[in-house]
């Protein structure tokens, strides 16, 4: 359900680390489904500077909408524009073509505040349960 390679935050953001430095962010499977039919994106700034934690955008859905956090700090490099006229990719491929936001990591370190995909399942098991 949510792949091996990447890596998560509680706020259901996941990460793909590229070789160069950057990181592509979008949001799980679990996100999405929780949201529902996704019917617009509100992007970042490419260019704009973005700490850990801070709301970088929303996804609006038919159910509600819903920010979008920052899994580290760095600066938005690009935005995927298909989102524009298909926010439906979302929920068809959120871990493809769904993807939201790439980001230059400032550092490496940054990556380890995030779960791996093992601790995040737990995570979601758990907050099932409450």
């Amino acid at each position: 359900m949510f792949p091996d390679t990447f890596l998560y935050t509680k706020d259901h953001e996941w990460v793909n680390v590229d070789d160069g430095g950057g990181c592509i962010v979008g949001v799980s499977q679990f996100a999405q489904e929780s949201l529902g039919d996704i019917v617009y994106v509100e992007f970042p700034a490419v260019g704009a500077k973005v700490h850990r934690g801070d709301e970088i955008g929303e996804l609006e859905s038919t159910k509600a909408t819903s920010p979008i956090y920052s899994p580290v700090n760095g600066t938005i490099l690009r935005i995927n524009d298909q989102l524009i006229a298909r926010p439906d990719l979302v929920n068809n491929d959120p871990y493809g073509e769904g993807w939201i936001v790439s980001i230059m990591l400032e550092t490496q370190e940054e990556l380890d505040q995030l779960m791996d995909a093992k601790a995040y399942e737990a995570f979601v098991r758990g907050e099932g349960d409450d």
